[in-house]
């Protein structure tokens, strides 16, 4: 959703109180999602898609160079192995810290994610956008994979997501994160976390896919969908 149909409905407390609100806000406003606000055709189409090829890598701690191996993955997969890319899934399984990943700059400067968690810059400063998110390559740039400009070599989000990444965000941590930028005073004063999440949650990246709990939704993309796991830890 826009902000600006965003904060039609006024306030966000008052939007978050709404008897519509959780029809408006990616999973709802309560705590825990329940199956009445959670688009699982949405989300059945997404993961289970056709593909030969289904991974899916879980990221808690912000390790951005965690999109590096996405990339090499999805390069080895084509490149390497010869499989055509329409048939290779690969799914990112955001939560904790990683979360960030799917914020929007609106998020990430309004309620200081950088220092929020912290997220440094190598000056130790907190960075105040999402540094991943912008494609650094053309959209049409060179075809050749070995070529550092080339699309096949830009780890940036929007980048991954063109060819076929998807990016998930767990509405769990999303909540949890509310309750600390409240409890921690990064969030504008009178707000309550429920209009904190529903404000983070209707101001992510385009095409992040809200799921109910991230360690619920491995567990069924691994045993429904049939995707591999994995998890960088460096």
């Amino acid at each position: 959703m826009k902000r600006t149909a965003f904060v039609a409905f006024g306030t966000l407390s008052a939007f978050a109180s709404s008897a519509f609100a959780a029809e408006l806000v990616p999973g709802g406003t309560a705590f825990v999602e329940n199956r009445a606000h959670f688009d699982e055709a949405a989300f059945a189409a997404t993961v289970g898609r056709a593909a030969t090829i289904r991974q899916v890598y879980e990221n808690v701690a912000f390790r951005p160079s965690v999109l590096d191996n996405i990339k090499n993955s999805l390069n080895g997969l084509q490149f390497g192995f010869g499989i055509d890319p329409s048939q290779i899934a690969i799914a990112v399984a955001n939560h904790g810290p990683s979360s960030a990943y799917t914020f929007s700059d609106y998020v990430w400067s309004k309620y200081r994610i950088g220092e929020y968690f912290p997220i440094l810059d190598k000056d130790g400063k907190p960075i105040t956008r999402n540094l991943n998110l912008r494609r650094t390559s053309a959209v049409h740039g060179p075809s050749d994979p070995n070529l550092p400009t080339s699309p096949f070599q830009d780890t940036s989000i929007e980048a991954l997501q063109q060819r076929g990444v998807i990016f998930m965000t767990c509405h769990t941590a999303v909540e949890e994160i509310a309750a600390g930028l409240v409890k921690r005073k990064f969030a504008p004063a009178g707000l309550e976390p429920s209009a904190v999440a529903a404000d983070i949650l209707t101001h992510l990246i385009e095409g992040a896919l809200v799921v109910p709990s991230m360690v619920a939704t491995i567990a069924v993309v691994q045993q429904r969908y049939g995707y591999t796991y994995i998890t960088i830890q460096s």
